[in-house]
């Protein structure tokens, strides 16, 4: 089998330490066992489990994200390509309705939308050419100018309605469902003596 392929680094995602912080469920404490980019995309599950990354639910989590983050499917604030100590921090501009694509885009003057945009932190506009800029996924222009989203903190700046998006523990969690009858492990078994004993009491 070809190795999987290694996917670049980004702004937002720049280390191991960054990746187990952001997708949460305590994982950053393994950051030590995975020292490098290339040990976090390529290690095995068998590797991982060698390495003291426990119990097996959470190698299956991290596996999860690791592919999802292979296949550029980030959680928020991952497609930011201007980021400062973890910090990224968004603005609504107006664009030709040509530029880019649909993402967090409101209807504007005529020949123009509004678009949420990531900009270099303390700045009211992008470091690209208005039609050149790429809208940030995952939110969205509520009325005039706030941009709302998951986790998404809104800032009042100079120059109107901002907001920013800081990669820190469990911004991109996906919360355990609520464990019946004692989880993966022992469901058969409790299931199974809650069935003997109900047919005890049947026929009692």
């Amino acid at each position: 089998m070809p190795a999987a392929r290694i996917p670049p680094p980004t702004p937002f995602v720049p280390d191991p330490q960054k990746f187990l912080t952001l997708i949460g469920r305590n994982m950053s404490q393994h950051a030590a066992k995975i020292p490098t980019w290339e040990a976090l995309f390529s290690l095995t599950s068998q590797q991982l489990r060698e390495s003291g990354v426990e119990p097996a639910r959470s190698r299956r989590y991290l596996l999860h994200w690791r592919e999802k983050f292979r296949n550029g499917q980030y959680g928020i604030g991952g497609d930011l390509s201007e980021v400062t100590d973890g910090v990224g921090e968004l603005r609504v501009v107006e664009v030709p309705v040509s530029s880019g694509n649909r993402a967090a885009t409101v209807t504007s003057s005529a020949g123009m939308k509004k678009v949420v945009v990531n900009v270099p932190v303390g700045a009211d506009m992008p470091s690209v050419p208005l039609e050149q800029v790429k809208p940030v996924e995952q939110v969205r222009i509520l009325g005039a100018s706030t941009i709302t989203g998951p986790r998404v903190e809104p800032f009042k700046g100079t120059n109107g309605q901002g907001a920013r998006i800081v990669a820190k523990e469990g911004l991109w969690e996906q919360r355990r469902g609520h464990k019946i009858d004692g989880g993966e492990r022992r469901k058969a078994e409790v299931r199974a003596k809650r069935r003997s004993a109900e047919r005890k009491n049947s026929r009692a």
